[in-house]
């Protein structure tokens, strides 16, 4: 059975109680109940893991590249800066699929950018709880080799 890292970054430990006009009212619980249902529909293994520090982020991807056959990161914050997390992506050489909560594009002008998206297969962004079942749909899509 192929398996899947799903991290999320910090302050998502928050959710359903942070800003919820822009994260919503669901709690990170929540949400990776929404994944352990869909990852149920798909056949795979799901690995949450959460932290707010930085080189935890890191060593966890780092893992994956051992552990896991993709992984689903929702970075938060370290989106926009965080090198140490994009090279970490780049160099364990599994599919990841960068997922966000809010639209990053339609906010602040400094979460336009993502540091860590260009070694990423791609981004899911705006959809709620709903972007990590995107993300999770395109990793096990990419496992399966259906990559439309």
């Amino acid at each position: 059975m192929k398996r899947v890292a799903v991290i999320s970054g910090p302050n998502l430990n928050l959710l359903g109680t942070r800003e919820v006009d822009v994260y919503g009212d669901l709690t990170l619980e929540d949400v990776e109940a929404q994944v352990m249902q869909r990852a149920a529909e798909l056949g795979v293994e799901i690995a949450f893991f959460q932290s707010n520090h930085e080189g935890a982020i890191v060593d966890r991807i780092q893992a994956a590249g051992g552990d896991d056959d993709a992984i689903v990161l929702n970075p938060g914050a370290y989106t926009h800066y965080s090198y140490a997390i994009r090279d970490a992506v780049a160099a364990v050489g599994v599919p990841c699929v960068e997922v966000h909560l809010s639209n990053i594009t339609a906010r602040e002008e400094f979460r336009e950018r993502s540091v860590i998206a260009p070694v990423c297969a791609g981004q899911v962004s705006g959809f709620g709880a709903r972007s990590y079942i995107l993300g999770l749909d395109a990793v096990v899509a990419m496992l399966k080799g259906d990559e439309r």
